[in-house]
């Protein structure tokens, strides 16, 4: 004896709406973040800057805590991990501003010309 299922016009809409649902939900997912070019740039920038100025010696705290951001964010990129990269770069960059800004006010106090 078989027993026969009876969809009514009213099941079958919720499956069909349930199906898009999952697959709006599927392709959002599936969007792909843009590497993030303007902060790797910016935060590069930012420590050419600090280095202009010898932060590695004069404020070394924030030097390598820039450049290891950095590092982090360029492994980042190369595993296409842009989300991360991102976040690292802006921690860099704001590092290295720091670092910049630090060495600068301590060669400024010890009598350096910059």
């Amino acid at each position: 004896m078989r027993i026969k299922l009876q969809l009514n016009d009213l099941t079958i809409k919720k499956i069909v709406k349930m199906i898009c649902v999952f697959l709006s939900l599927l392709l959002i997912s599936c969007q792909t973040m843009e590497p993030p070019v303007e902060e790797w740039t910016l935060a590069r920038a930012a420590l050419e800057a600090a280095k202009s100025v010898q932060a590695a010696k004069y404020s070394p705290g924030y030097w390598h805590q820039a450049e290891d951001s950095y590092r982090k964010a360029r492994v980042l990129m190369k595993d296409e991990n842009y989300k991360e990269a991102q976040v690292e770069f802006v921690t860099a960059r704001k590092a290295a501003e720091r670092a910049e800004n630090s060495a600068r006010i301590k060669r400024q106090q010890s009598g350096e010309v910059l």
